[in-house]
C-alpha cells in the first residue's frame, strides 16, 4: 500500500491535496523560512523558528508541520532523523495555506516502513534580488527531472538537472563557480509520496563556471529509485540563503572513507565566526561522528545531515544538538548502509542559527 493510501486512513491524503502554491513572493533571500526540532512528543523552542511553528503526528511516521506567516512559493524543504536507530526521514509535499506555510513529513525505517521518530526539518524559499556575499542555490526536481522550483543567486544563469540512470541525477549550479576541487557544502532529501526514498551526494564538483553534483536516490531497500528530490548548495552562506543575519552558521564536509573521519577540502569546512578549517570532525566509532562548531551556539538554531556515498547509505543524527559553552556539539552523526547496519560513509553537516 503507498504512503498516500496509508495517510487517508488518518486523513492526511485530503490535506496534502488542500496544499496549493502560494502567491508570488516578494524580492528577498530568503522570502520565506522555517525549521523545528520535533522531540517526539512536541516541538523544542530552541531549534524552532517562528516560535509558533507546530507539528501535528497523524502515526506511522507522517507529520504536518506548519510555519506561521512563512508562505512563499517553491522553495525546497530539508528532513533529518534523529534516531539512534537506522531511520531516514523524507518530504511528501509542501505549500502554502494562507499566510502559513505547510509541509508533510513521511520518516522510515530500511526496508520502506513508515515509522515515528523525532526529526529536524527546514522549508526555504528565495527569489532575486540577491546581493549577499557568497553563493547560494537550490532545485527542487520532480522524478522526471523537472524543475518543479529553484534558486540561484547569480540571477539569470539557472540550473539544470538531468537524469544518467534509473535514480541518478545531475544537477548544475551554473554561475556559482568556485576554484574548486570541492568548495562549500551541500543537502539533499527526497521527495516522494508513494515510497520511502532517500538520496544522497554520490559526487561533487566545483569548477570555474558550476557546481555539478551527482545524487543517487533509493527506495527503502537500497534499489535504485526514479523519485523527487530537492538540493541546495551554500557557500559562506547559511542553508536559509541569508548571510549576515544569521551572523552564526558553518557546514563541514566528512568525505567518503577510507578512513573516517576524512575531512574535505578546507574550503568545504566553513564557520562564520571563524573562518576555514574550524569546525571538528572526531569518530565516535564505526559510522559515527561527533561533529563540533565552535563559537556557533546561538539558538534558534537547527542542524541538517546528508549523506556521501553511492551504495544507498544514509545518516541521521543519533541524538538533538547540544551545547558546551558557545560550541555547538552534533553528538553523533550516524551512517547507515541501505540494509540498516552502521557504516563509515562520507556525510555533509550544516549548522544554522536564526540571528
Amino acid at each position: 500500500m503507498g504512503i498516500l493510501h496509508r495517510l487517508a486512513a488518518v486523513g492526511v491524503a485530503a490535506a496534502l491535496a488542500a496544499v496549493g502554491l502560494a502567491a508570488p513572493a516578494q524580492a528577498a533571500v530568503p522570502d520565506g523560512h522555517g525549521f523545528v526540532l520535533w522531540n517526539g512528543a512536541t516541538t523544542v523552542p530552541s531549534g524552532t523558528w517562528p516560535p509558533a511553528t507546530t507539528v501535528t503526528p497523524f502515526g506511522g511516521g507522517f507529520y504536518e508541520v506548519v510555519f506561521p506567516g512563512q508562505a512563499a512559493k517553491g522553495g525546497v524543504v530539508h528532513v533529518t532523523a534523529i534516531s539512534g536507530r537506522p531511520i531516514w526521514c523524507q518530504a511528501l509535499k509542501w505549500g502554502h495555506s494562507g499566510t502559513d506555510q505547510i509541509a508533510y513529513v513521511g520518516c522510515f525505517r530500511p526496508g520502506g516502513f513508515g515509522i515515528d521518530t523525532p526529526f529536524t526539518a527546514v522549508f526555504t524559499s528565495s527569489s532575486p534580488p540577491d546581493g549577499v556575499p557568497g553563493h547560494y542555490g537550490y532545485v527542487h526536481a520532480d522524478a522526471s527531472t523537472a524543475i518543479v522550483s529553484e534558486y540561484n543567486s547569480v540571477f539569470g544563469t539557472g540550473n539544470s538537472v538531468s537524469s544518467t540512470a534509473t535514480g541518478e541525477y545531475l544537477v548544475r549550479f551554473r554561475g556559482l563557480g568556485s576554484p574548486g576541487p570541492n568548495d562549500g557544502s551541500l543537502q539533499v532529501t527526497a521527495v516522494n509520496s508513494s515510497v520511502g526514498a532517500h538520496c544522497q551526494i554520490a559526487k561533487w564538483n566545483s569548477n570555474s563556471v558550476s557546481q555539478d553534483v551527482l545524487v543517487f536516490c533509493f527506495d527503502g531497500t537500497g534499489v535504485p529509485l526514479k523519485t523527487g528530490f530537492t538540493l541546495s548548495y551554500q557557500l559562506e552562506r547559511s542553508l536559509f540563503g541569508s548571510a549576515f543575519p544569521p551572523k552564526f552558521f558553518g557546514y563541514v564536509w566528512n568525505m567518503q572513507p577510507p578512513p573516517a573521519p576524512n575531512p574535505g577540502p578546507p574550503t568545504t569546512n566553513f564557520n562564520s565566526q571563524l573562518g576555514l578549517g574550524a569546525n571538528a570532525l572526531v569518530s565516535s566509532g564505526p559510522g559515527l561522528t561527533l561533529v563540533g562548531f565552535r563559537a556557533l551556539a546561538q539558538r534558534p538554531d537547527t542542524v541538517q545531515v546528508s549523506a556521501n556515498g553511492q551504495s544507498g547509505e544514509f545518516c541521521n543524527l543519533q541524538a538533538p544538538w547540544s551545547y558546551s559553552g558557545s560550541t555547538v556539539i552534533v553528538r553523533n552523526v550516524a551512517c547507515y548502509n541501505a540494509g540498516g547496519g552502521r557504516v563509515d560513509a562520507g556525510s555533509f553537516t550544516s549548522y544554522n542559527s536564526e540571528f
